[in-house]
């Protein structure tokens, strides 16, 4: 009997290793890319929407590329019109776009995808992470504890220095209703956290991120003279500055003049309008759909996207930079990226890039370096953001843009220096919902019988009885076959040739460039350099679209 069980050892040794989970290294697909020495698409920064088919009338281009701003100098509103592609670029390598999945979305029942969207796969990441060898780490390991939430001012409650704000989504793919919902976080170093003693204080945190929402989030239709942006109730007397004019340093509620520097131990610092301060980071989760969580939500999370800006540039060396890729486009060029997966991207102007994915069986992995790079194509050289961001410059002012991001009661407002609320504008101008007219969702709710609906775009415009939620979540159906499309992509792990899933391959999406110009012409009315960043927050007089 003794001899017997002795035989079986093997046997019971085998089945255990066989249902043992997998030991979870979160680094293994960016140490295997980086020992193979090579990346497939070394264009990962062009994202997909620039293929998108015109058919010269349909511009989803423009909320990008725009005329140069006070903030940003690169003027590359030419882009809605040319193909600025070099020989490579010019085939489409994001051929997942192209993929069929309506089968494989069939095959998945409701309930299983809910429950996978809704559990919460950030679980472990840090201390896998952890367990490595120290030279083995990626330089960004998350340290914001999700499951203690954030208070009513959006102060994270583990006291990691992370605060969440709200934002109007930017018009396109990053619409809940086109597969994603999403958060953003910012954190401001150590010396802006503390008092002029070195002491921790929430109080100067404030103050400091007050200055920082006024000197970043007020549009460039504004002199600096003409400053004006509500806040929230903040000290003046720890900056010994009169923020709001009224001859006297008490709590203010509004600034209207930017002082030299920021406040308490961080009081040798220059504050720069449309700059962040150097050690600023920017946390973005990117979730699935939840169709019954508010905004849609979910608990799973697709991506962890990590920024930090780690050097900045003079007003001499961000011309310069401006003028350099104003040559590489028109040459067909492409921008230098320093940096792999386990330093981050590190982009010319000053900004370092690393991301966090699911791997095949749902918990999340670092990205590797071409994975990386796709970030780098919006946050690194297009005309229309913010020191190289997308959403602080769109917070709505003051204490009710400090809290977790939340669509409730937001409504469509026009861009600022224009009087037509955006999203009816980007309806107008792109022709849909989103950058290929692939969502027939938004088609039929919105372009009946092929005319925008106007008076449905006004209820949710400033003064309607509707907020941007309206347009922006899709159906329960939608939501929940755009996750079972998502979840296909991540079984496959195929990443390096696009992470967007759309329901049906997209009709107006080019496998290959042919043409030098797009067929969008300004003489036509259909080129645009008017784009702007910020919203018009205090506008209530938008005109209909």
């Amino acid at each position: 009997m003794r001899r017997r069980w002795l035989l079986l050892l093997p046997v019971a040794a085998a089945l255990l290793a066989a249902f043992r989970p997998a030991a979870y290294d979160p680094t293994a697909a960016a140490r295997a890319e980086k020992a193979r020495g090579r990346i497939g698409n070394v264009l990962a920064h062009i994202p997909p929407q620039c293929y998108t088919d015109t058919q010269g009338r349909a511009n989803p281009c423009w909320v990008c590329h725009s005329g140069a701003t006070r903030a940003n100098g690169i003027d590359d509103w030419q882009l809605q019109a040319d193909y600025a592609f070099n020989a490579l670029g010019r085939e489409n390598h994001w051929r997942n776009l192209f993929v069929d999945r309506r089968a494989p979305i069939a095959q998945i029942r409701d309930a299983e995808i809910l429950r996978y969207v809704r559990q919460d796969n950030s679980v472990g990441l840090r201390e896998a992470l952890l367990q490595l060898p120290a030279a083995q780490r990626p330089r960004w390991i998350p340290d914001l504890d999700w499951s203690q939430g954030f208070d009513a001012q959006g102060w994270a409650r583990d006291g990691s220095g992370w605060r969440a704000f709200r934002y109007q989504p930017f018009p396109g793919s990053f619409w809940p209703a086109n597969g994603s919902s999403d958060d953003v976080l910012i954190r401001l170093p150590p010396a802006f956290r503390r008092d002029a003693q070195q002491q921790e204080s929430r109080a100067v945190y404030a103050l400091n991120l007050a200055l920082l929402e006024a000197a970043v989030a007020v549009p460039d239709t504004r002199e600096a003279a003409q400053l004006q942006r509500a806040v929230e109730a903040v000290d003046e007397r720890l900056l010994g500055f009169d923020l709001d004019g009224d001859g006297r340093l008490d709590f203010t509620q509004r600034i209207q003049r930017l002082p030299p520097h920021y406040a308490g131990a961080a009081g040798d610092v220059v504050l720069e309008r449309y700059r962040y301060p150097v050690g600023t980071e920017f946390l973005h989760s990117l979730r699935y759909l939840d169709p019954d969580a508010a905004d849609m939500r979910a608990t799973r999370f697709k991506e962890l996207r990590y920024a930090r800006k780690i050097f900045a540039l003079d007003a001499a060396h961000t011309q310069l930079r401006d003028a350099q890729e104003a040559r590489e486009q028109t040459a067909g060029g492409w921008p230098y990226f320093g940096g792999d997966a386990f330093s981050g991207i590190f982009s010319e102007r000053g900004w370092q890039l690393q991301a966090y994915i699911e791997q095949a069986d749902g918990r999340l992995r670092l990205q590797t370096r071409e994975e990386q790079m796709s970030c780098m194509g919006c946050h690194s050289g297009i005309g229309i953001t913010v020191d190289a961001s997308f959403a602080l410059p769109r917070k709505p002012p003051g204490a009710a843009g400090w809290g977790y991001q939340s669509l409730a009661g937001l409504q469509d407002r026009p861009q600022a220096g224009s009087r037509t609320p955006e999203y009816a504008l980007y309806l107008r101008r792109a022709g849909a919902g989103d950058e290929y007219r692939n969502n027939a969702e938004l088609l039929r709710r919105y372009f009946p019988n092929g005319a925008l609906d106007t008076a449905a775009l006004r209820r949710i415009a400033v003064g309607g009885d509707q907020d941007i939620r309206t347009l922006l979540l899709p159906s329960r159906e939608r939501a929940l076959a755009l996750d079972k499309a998502y979840r296909t992509l991540v079984r496959e792990q195929s990443f390096a040739l696009g992470r967007e899933a759309p329901l049906q391959p997209p009709a107006y999406l080019l496998r290959q460039i042919k043409e030098s110009r797009t067929g969008l012409r300004e003489a036509d009315d259909r080129v645009f350099r008017d784009a702007r960043l910020w919203l018009e927050w205090d506008s209530g007089d938008a005109r209909s679209p």
